[in-house]
């Protein structure tokens, strides 16, 4: 397996003319999306060169609208080749939690790791995954909680504020 660097201390939150920029090209990106490949022409250079048109795979340009989304929502967006591996501490940014908590996964094989010397090495690919499990697991149990009190009677219909 390949490593690749990735430097979290790159990231920097986008400024408000960011966040702005992003926010008004994810919504006319996505009147682009139609479920297929995207072309387009870039402007001229001013130069008498005629641009060549660009095609992107729907894909790749869904990924694009996505990054867009969470920079016009104030977050930093990294790019992470599932290849690569990463360091402890980036794979505990990644899951946000703590690097400690993170040793204590590995320790009870919830993740696959190798060393590197002294240092434990994580495929991206496998914290990428074991992210998603835990969502969609924190997810169903949060769904389960809400029948339950559902079942119970515990969940109030009536809006707060509302007067008959």
């Amino acid at each position: 397996m390949g490593t690749v660097a990735v430097n979290m201390e790159e990231l920097h939150q986008p400024s408000v003319e960011e966040i702005e920029a992003a926010r008004n090209a994810a919504r006319q990106l996505v009147k682009l999306d139609r479920g297929r490949t995207v072309s387009f022409v870039p402007e001229q250079d001013g130069k008498g060169d005629a641009p060549e048109p660009i095609s992107i795979p729907v894909n790749i340009f869904r990924t694009i609208i996505t990054m867009l989304k969470e920079m016009g929502n104030g977050n930093a967006v990294a790019v992470v080749p599932v290849s690569a591996e990463l360091t402890t501490q980036q794979a505990a940014d990644l899951l946000n939690v703590s690097r400690p908590h993170l040793i204590k996964l590995l320790e009870q094989g919830e993740l696959n790791f190798r060393m590197v010397g002294t240092h434990r090495k994580l495929p991206a690919r496998d914290v990428l995954n074991y992210r998603d499990k835990t969502t969609a697991k924190r997810r169903e149990a949060l769904t389960q909680m809400g029948d339950i009190d559902q079942d119970l009677g515990l969940i109030d219909d009536e809006q707060v504020g509302s007067r008959d």
